[in-house]
C-alpha cells in the first residue's frame, strides 16, 4: 500500500515541485495539500496536468495535519514550522524550511535574529544531506532538508574537507541561483523587471545559509570552519552553480580521485571527467547534481564546483530522496526523471 503524504506550503515553488514529482511516485500518494492563501480553491486550477489531484482542494495547515498520513513535507517559510511539531507525531516529517537545520539554538538565534521556539527539539532532527548521512536519515522520523545553497556547496566541498585536501581556513564560495530559490514570495528585487538581463550579489556577509554550511563542514573537518559566501541572483528561473575555492593543504591526495571515490555508486551525483565543468541546464527538473574539481598549481588553490536544480536537489527532489529512505523504499523512487531540454 502506498504511503500517505501531506504537503504543507503546496502553492509555493518547492511545494509545487513536490506535487509534480510525487504525481508519478510509485509508493507515495498525496492525501492533503495546504496553502493558507488558497484554502477551498481546487488544486486543478493551479496544477491542471496533475491528474491525481483532481477533486482535491487546498486546505489549511491544521486541516492538513489532521488528515491521517504517514509522511508530512513541510515547505513553509522560515519560522513557520518550528511550533507545528511537538515530537510525538504519528507521521514522519521532512522539513524543507530552515527551522530545524541548525543543531545549536544559540547559533540559530545568531543567524535568524530570534530565539528558536523549541530549542529542546532540535536534537531530534537529522540533517538530510543524503550522500553524507544515509544511515541516520533511514532511521529518522524527523529530517531537516538542506537549503539549496548548502546542498550545492557541500556536494562540492565536503569530501575534500573531510579528506584533508583543502585547508579548512579561508574557503570562499561564490554561488549563483535562479530566482525561484527565493520562493514565490521573494519580494522586492525578485520581480521580472529587476531580474531580467541583470546579475546581482546579495546578503554577502549575513546570509542564513552560512551557518548551515559551516556546521556541516566543521563536522567533516573535525575543527571549526569559517567560510566567506557570496550568493548571486541570476536571470534564470531555476538552477544553481556553486564555485568554491580553498587553499590546497599539501596532503598529497589527488582532489579528483577523492571526489570520484566519495560519489562512487551515488545515484544522483555525477562526477565530471577531466576538462568538463558543471552546467545547470543539464539538471533542470531533476534531483541530479554535477560536480568537478580542479587544482590550480600556480596559486596553490583547489577549485571545486557543483551544479544542481535549486528546486530539485536543492529542495523537493532531495526531500523525496530523504522520504524514500525514511519509508524504507528504493531511494530513487519517483526521482528517475529526465532533465527538461531546452
Amino acid at each position: 500500500m502506498a504511503a500517505r503524504a501531506v504537503v504543507l506550503g503546496a502553492s509555493g515553488f518547492a511545494g509545487a515541485e513536490l506535487l509534480r514529482l510525487l504525481e508519478s511516485h510509485p509508493s507515495i500518494d498525496v492525501v492533503a495539500a495546504a496553502a493558507a492563501t488558497r484554502v477551498g480553491a481546487p488544486l486543478s486550477g493551479s496544477f491542471p496536468t496533475l491528474k491525481s489531484l483532481d477533486g482535491m482542494t487546498f486546505v489549511s495547515v491544521p486541516e492538513a495535519l489532521a488528515t491521517p498520513a504517514d509522511l508530512v513535507f513541510s515547505s513553509l517559510p522560515h519560522n513557520a514550522s518550528m511550533s507545528l511539531f511537538e515530537g510525538d507525531e504519528a507521521f514522519k516529517i521532512v522539513d524543507l524550511g530552515g527551522d530545524h537545520r541548525l543543531r545549536d539554538p544559540a547559533v540559530y538565534e545568531q543567524w535568524f535574529g530570534e530565539a528558536h521556539a523549541h530549542p529542546e527539539a532540535l536534537e531530534g532532527w537529522v540533517y538530510g544531506m543524503t550522500e553524507f548521512n544515509r544511515a541516520g536519515i533511514a532511521g529518522a522520523d524527523r529530517v531537516a532538508n538542506p537549503g539549496c545553497y548548502p546542498a550545492a556547496a557541500l556536494l562540492a566541498l565536503l569530501p575534500l574537507v573531510r579528506e584533508g585536501v583543502i585547508d579548512p581556513a579561508g574557503i570562499h564560495i561564490d554561488a549563483k541561483s535562479g530566482v525561484s530559490g527565493a520562493g514565490r514570495a521573494g519580494g522586492e528585487g525578485f520581480e521580472y523587471t529587476s531580474v531580467n538581463e541583470n546579475l546581482s550579489a546579495y546578503r554577502v556577509t549575513g546570509h542564513k545559509h552560512i551557518a548551515e554550511i559551516e556546521q556541516e563542514l566543521s563536522g567533516a573537518a573535525g575543527t571549526e570552519v569559517r567560510v566567506s559566501f557570496v550568493p548571486h541572483l541570476a536571470p534564470m528561473t531555476r538552477g544553481l552553480l556553486a564555485s568554491c575555492v580553498g587553499h590546497a593543504s599539501g596532503s598529497g591526495k589527488d582532489p579528483a580521485s577523492v571526489l570520484s571515490e566519495a560519489y562512487r555508486g551515488e545515484p544522483f551525483v555525477r562526477v565530471l571527467e577531466a576538462g568538463a565543468l558543471p552546467h545547470t541546464k543539464r539538471l533542470t527538473g531533476t534531483n541530479s547534481a554535477e560536480v568537478a574539481v580542479r587544482s590550480d598549481e600556480r596559486t596553490g588553490k583547489v577549485l571545486a564546483f557543483a551544479a544542481i536544480d535549486n528546486l530539485g536537489k536543492g529542495a523537493a527532489g532531495q526531500a523525496i530522496q530523504n522520504a524514500n529512505l525514511m519509508l524504507g523504499i528504493p531511494e530513487s523512487a519517483g526521482l528517475e526523471v529526465y532533465p527538461c531540454r531546452p
